[in-house]
């Protein structure tokens, strides 16, 4: 599907981001696609966000009593950040290592949590998981700090072995055990005093005495182990490179079975994830190289409209279309009303569910979350004064023929390829309001409600779900 070349470079920034509008789509695609593959993996070519503005305007971020603004600024970021796969890899991350606010009601550590997955998503699993294990809210979340020589707590390591690396059936109860003894003295310390003006990051540490430096055998390996050493063995086995390439294809290429199945579920797509494989043993599991691999891929490129879009990439892929939310704040835009709308959607972000993070394909729509996703696309174009609907309406030129308006609609928002009986039912509407002369000032005013009506029915069809 989607031969089209600026279709396919659409296709490219839906998954490696958030979509984009039409001008940005246009701008970026005057870059051949392999060189806005290279763009994407490498954000460090491109400044970062300046959050000068959206601080002044949102003082409660200067304070860390509540996650869901620190949420909504997250998303903002998605919607006007010029290193798009960057925020991709942080959310990908935040999904496969899940932390959520409603255990240690610690926004700095989860801020100082996503800001790593940020800045060290697409390096390799190695650095990847080590940074975890050394995570204040990870430690705190799975109970390392309580993880000590002479009484070991098991729940790090084995969710580090079951979900955060080599998936159920590829260890023993016996290397559970031995894992979380390596990581016994790995914990954390608080600033003090602990509150005395709002609440403040904590730092890892490590403490030797606390530690059992004494011999353990893991996954067939006997040393004198501590945790770099569990990690160093486990990125050395073929069971992780198929963890992390599952879930790296499930997030960016396909709608996978969930995570739990996999152990009895085959890949759908095994010559793929072979494939990925591969290119991870080869590369000590480094995670750009296998995103570089996957976006050129045939398998990728042609799995168009395979992937139901989560609720965050919903939201920010909307909002980017209306133009708001931009760099420089406007009037009544909260930070906590974007947390909020994804959140109804069934992904409040910094609060997973578990630590099995969100159930996600099909999983995200039901009869409730179908009715919130639908009603938020819709309400974003019930004003036909935005920056992004302007635009639209700018580059439809002087007239808009009946038999035009579908198609052109379709092309300006994705492009996006509807189903015949989606685009019979957009056809329809199309009659009905025949031909729209936008060529005056009055006209286009009296033309711009018919215009976004088209545009509400296009983001509230079963094709604008799917990315």
């Amino acid at each position: 599907m989607g031969s089209n070349d600026l279709a396919l470079k659409a296709h490219l920034l839906r998954r490696a981001g958030f979509g984009a509008s039409r001008g940005e789509l246009e701008e970026i695609a005057k870059n051949g696609y392999e060189e806005i593959v290279e763009d994407l993996i490498h954000p460090e070519r491109f400044e970062d966000l300046d959050e000068d503005y959206i601080r002044r305007y949102n003082p409660e971020l200067s304070y860390h009593d509540g996650f869901q603004n620190h949420a909504g600024r997250w998303i903002w970021r998605m919607i006007n950040t010029k290193r798009p796969l960057e925020e991709k890899m942080a959310l990908f991350w935040h999904h496969v290592f899940a932390t959520a606010y409603y255990k240690s009601e610690h926004v700095p550590t989860l801020i100082a949590q996503i800001e790593t997955f940020r800045n060290n998503g697409l390096s390799n699993i190695k650095k990847v998981l080590n940074d975890l294990a050394k995570d204040p809210a990870m430690n705190y979340w799975l109970d390392n700090c309580e993880n000590h020589s002479d009484q070991p707590n098991e729940n790090w390591g084995r969710e580090l072995l079951e979900l955060f690396s080599m998936g159920v059936g590829n260890y023993s109860e016996d290397d559970i055990k031995n894992a979380s003894r390596a990581f016994t003295g790995w914990t954390f310390e608080q600033p003090h005093p602990l509150y005395p003006f709002g609440h403040f990051a904590s730092s890892f540490i490590f403490d030797e005495d606390d530690h059992d430096g004494s011999e353990k055998t893991f996954l067939g390996k006997t040393g004198n182990f501590n945790g770099e050493d569990i990690v160093e063995i486990i990125c050395e086995q073929p069971a992780t490179a198929k963890f992390i390439c599952r879930h790296l294809y499930t997030f960016f290429v396909e709608d996978e079975p969930q995570v739990h199945t996999w152990s009895i579920e085959e890949p759908r797509n095994p010559e793929a994830i072979d494939e990925m494989i591969k290119v991870f043993m080869e590369t000590d599991g480094d995670i750009r190289s296998i995103l570089r691999f996957v976006f050129n891929s045939d398998f990728f490129k042609d799995a168009w409209y395979k992937k139901v879009k989560n609720p965050t990439e919903l939201v920010a892929g909307t909002i980017k279309l209306t133009g708001m939310y931009d760099v420089i704040p406007k009037e009544g835009e909260a930070l906590g009303t974007l947390y909020g709308s994804a959140s109804v959607m069934g992904q409040a972000l910094m609060n997973p569910p578990t630590v099995e993070g969100w159930h996600t394909g099909s999983e995200w729509i039901d009869g409730g979350t179908l009715n919130e996703r639908v009603n938020f696309a819709v309400n974003q174009f019930d004003d036909v004064s935005t920056p992004g609907f302007k635009d639209i309406l700018s580059r439809l030129g002087d007239q808009v023929k009946s038999d035009d308006l579908v198609g052109r609609c379709l092309d300006l928002i994705g492009p996006i390829e509807v189903g015949n009986e989606t685009h019979a039912a957009l056809s329809s509407y199309a009659d009905a309001v025949g031909d729209l002369d936008l060529s005056t000032d009055q006209a286009r005013t009296e033309n711009a409600v018919k215009i976004a009506r088209m545009i509400q029915l296009i983001v509230s069809t079963r094709e604008y779900q799917f990315a």
